[in-house]
């Protein structure tokens, strides 16, 4: 990892963006890192979109601002506009998309070359695993395999110390099967 990572998610409520935000920043700290997560958003309603933000670093983090230039951006939701999630992700960054489409027909709606491009199918496994499309913990474990910024054992646990234990487990299991299921397209 370099010296700070900065991630930006995009969702809509109900979707668990900033619960997502928060386990990564809580499985960093569990792995002795620097972290943080914040929402933002506007109306708080189920549907709306919402943002949410996660910084971790090797270092403390001093800055409280939302994230412009992010090194990631995750959409739980791609019916949110691209062009918002676009918004500023670095040159080189990564962009992690849920999707059930495939390969390259998702590569091809993605004009943007110069980033790499990871999607995983989180509805479809949140559906399986909670019987509801609440894909944070789903796209959580896919994040932590394409860009390692804490162990999939901390994530565990962060997801434990924020759900109850039968919710929680289904959780993990829902973060396993992203975290084996994501593809890397480019």
């Amino acid at each position: 990892m370099q010296t700070s990572f900065e991630l930006r998610w995009h969702g809509r409520g109900g979707q668990g963006a900033v619960t997502a935000a928060i386990i990564v920043a809580e499985a960093a700290i569990f792995d002795g890192k620097n972290a943080q997560a914040f929402p933002e958003f506007g109306a708080e309603r189920r549907g709306a979109p919402v943002k949410a933000y996660t910084r971790v670093s090797e270092r403390q983090i001093f800055t409280r601002s939302p994230i412009i230039a992010p090194d990631m951006v995750v959409v739980l939701d791609t019916s949110i506009d691209k062009k918002i999630y676009f918004d500023g992700l670095k040159v080189g960054g990564t962009l992690l998309i849920n999707s059930s489409k495939d390969r390259s027909e998702l590569r091809e709606k993605i004009e943007r070359k110069d980033i790499m491009v990871a999607k995983v199918d989180a509805t479809h496994i949140a559906m399986d695993e909670l019987g509801a499309a609440i894909v944070n913990t789903a796209m959580v474990g896919a994040l932590i395999k394409v860009v390692p910024l804490a162990k999939f054992d901390s994530v565990g646990e962060a997801i434990r110390e924020n759900f109850k234990s039968k919710i929680a487990e289904s959780n993990v299991k829902a973060a396993g099967r992203a975290y084996n299921e994501v593809e890397v397209l480019s």
